[in-house]
């Protein structure tokens, strides 16, 4: 098998800024892999410098897992993923990109989706929430207004200003569903703080209250919260899971977080069967990402899958969230094409 790769540059429609900054453009890598015979698939790398990536070095771990895609058999997925874990240990963006094509590839050449390869129906699918950014007050009116078509609103927390957000957005949106994502940005006492005040705009769940390696925080604070508490940044892959129990009520799988649909479909198992919530999120990236995530959403509690709604220049169709509502592609493959 052949893999070539090309940097993509998007922009997003607002600064898109969170409780580490903010920016509007972003780099992805896109990633095709093409068989003996002429069969391609298509995947996404978007990169995130939290967890140590960038476009650069998506670039060079894919210089690595080339000799062993050019000699494998691309039935053998399992095979290849064995072989790039023992080769590189992180690289989670990278290797997802692979995972997608490779899985691109194969249920292309069944002549099924994914979802359908998976066994599961399209019209189960959870709806995906639309996330609301840090910005001024008159940013926040805007963004609220310019999101009026969807019914679940994620917010941005994490900054000097939390209660004046939160009391915007409600305002704003009275009868929408909030969920509030601090982005690792609050202490065990202030998360409690602010766990009341968000309780009295009946907010339904906060995504990473604390710093990714207090767990002991986060047991503290979801021993005495009234709402659920998800863990994001805490949680990478399934190795990460039986740590969670106790400490959250859930956690958010994102693909270039774990590496990849297959593993996504571990970490989905995995929480089941330690009783957790199971939701996906994404980074800013493409219709390519955003797709292959989406075959996955007939199995979560909550999804949110609005990287590529979020952009104005996505170069790929695939998936939408028009309305909340998740639409998968029924094309083979993950059925994404060129714009």
């Amino acid at each position: 098998m052949k893999l070539a790769h090309e940097i993509v540059t998007v922009h997003t429609k607002h600064t898109f800024t969170i409780a580490r900054g903010g920016r509007s453009e972003f780099r992805v890598v896109i990633v095709t892999i093409t068989d003996a015979d002429g069969a391609t698939g298509i995947g996404e790398a978007a990169p995130s410098r939290f967890y140590g990536e960038t476009a650069e070095t998506v670039i060079a771990a894919l210089a690595q897992m080339q000799p062993i895609l050019e000699k494998a058999d691309a039935w053998s997925i399992e095979d290849v993923e064995r072989e790039i874990n023992a080769l590189i240990r992180y690289n989670g963006a990278a290797k997802a990109a692979v995972n997608q094509a490779l899985l691109d590839l194969q249920c292309t050449r069944l002549g099924a989706p994914f979802y359908k390869v998976l066994g599961l129906s399209a019209d189960r699918a959870c709806p995906s929430s639309f996330t609301i950014g840090i910005g001024s007050d008159d940013e926040l009116r805007q963004k609220v207004k310019e999101a009026a078509e969807y019914p679940i609103l994620k917010v941005k927390l994490g900054s000097d200003r939390d209660d004046e957000i939160i009391g915007i957005i409600r305002e704003e949106a009275p009868d929408k569903i909030l969920r509030v994502d601090a982005n690792a940005a609050w202490t065990p006492k202030h998360a409690l703080a602010m766990i009341e005040l968000l309780i009295e705009y009946d907010v339904e769940f906060v995504e990473q209250p604390l710093a990714a390696t207090d767990l002991e925080g986060l047991r503290f604070v979801r021993e005495r919260s009234p709402l659920p508490i998800i863990a994001d940044e805490s949680c990478i892959t399934s190795a990460d899971i039986p740590l969670m129990v106790g400490v959250v009520d859930g956690i958010n799988i994102k693909l270039a977080k774990c590496g990849g649909p297959r593993e996504a479909l571990r970490m989905i198992h995995t929480a089941r069967s330690h009783g957790l919530l199971v939701m996906m999120g994404c980074m800013i990236e493409t219709s390519v990402g955003i797709t292959a995530a989406a075959h996955l959403a007939p199995l979560l509690d909550f999804a949110d899958l609005d990287g590529a709604a979020l952009l104005s220049d996505d170069p790929y169709r695939g998936a939408t969230i028009a309305g909340g509502q998740i639409a998968i592609p029924s094309a083979p493959g993950f059925g994404v094409t060129r714009a």
